[in-house]
C-alpha cells in the first residue's frame, strides 16, 4: 500500500506492507531507531510518538493508519543544530533517565502532557506519564524533569 507522511517535519513516500506495525516501519523503513520495541502490547510505553500531535503507541498501530498525518518521533524534537529540546535538557540536567531504553518514549510523551497542561501538579505528570514504564529511576526524578521542563517552556513562551 501507498503511504504518505509527513515525519519529523519531511514528507515521506513508501509502499509498505499492510500489515507492517507503524514501529516497525520507522525503524527499519526510516532508520529512526530512538523509537523503542519494548512490549509489542503497549504496556511500557517505549514506542511512543506523536501523531497529529496526539500520543500513541506505535507498537500497536499500522504503518498505513498514520497515512496522511504529521508524526514525530524522537529524533524530530531537538533542534537543527543538535541542540536538545528542553524536555530533553531537563532529563538530562535531572538526571531523569539511567538506562534510557524508556527515555525517547518518556520524553515524547511528557512532550503531549506539557502541550495539553503547560504547568502540571507532581499528581498530574504521574498521571500523564502512567503509560510510560521505567524499570531503572524510580520516576522521581523524570517527574521533576517534566516539571523544570514545563517551567522552561512556558518561560518561553512569554517571550
Amino acid at each position: 500500500m501507498n503511504l504518505n507522511l509527513k515525519v519529523n517535519g519531511k514528507q515521506v513516500t513508501r509502499d509498505v506492507e499492510p500489515r507492517v506495525l507503524l514501529v516497525h516501519f520507522l525503524r527499519e523503513d526510516l532508520r529512526l531507531t530512538g523509537t523503542h520495541v519494548g512490549c509489542d502490547t503497549s504496556n511500557c510505553g517505549a514506542c511512543t510518538v506523536l501523531l497529529d500531535g496526539k500520543s500513541v503507541k506505535s507498537c500497536t498501530m499500522f504503518a498505513i493508519q498514520a497515512n496522511g498525518k504529521d508524526l514525530m518521533t524522537i529524533e524530530g524534537m531537538g533542534g537543527p543544530e543538535g541542540e536538545l529540546h528542553p524536555i530533553q535538557r531537563a532529563f538530562w540536567d535531572n538526571h531523569g533517565l539511567q538506562c534510557g531504553y524508556c527515555t525517547p518514549g518518556m520524553v515524547v510523551q511528557a512532550a503531549w502532557l506539557l502541550d495539553e497542561n503547560p504547568d502540571p501538579t507532581d499528581e498530574e505528570i504521574r498521571l500523564g506519564l502512567a503509560g510510560n514504564l521505567c524499570r531503572c529511576t524510580g520516576y522521581q526524578n523524570i517527574v521533576k524533569s517534566v516539571k523544570e521542563a514545563g517551567k522552561t517552556m512556558r518561560g518561553q513562551k512569554k517571550r
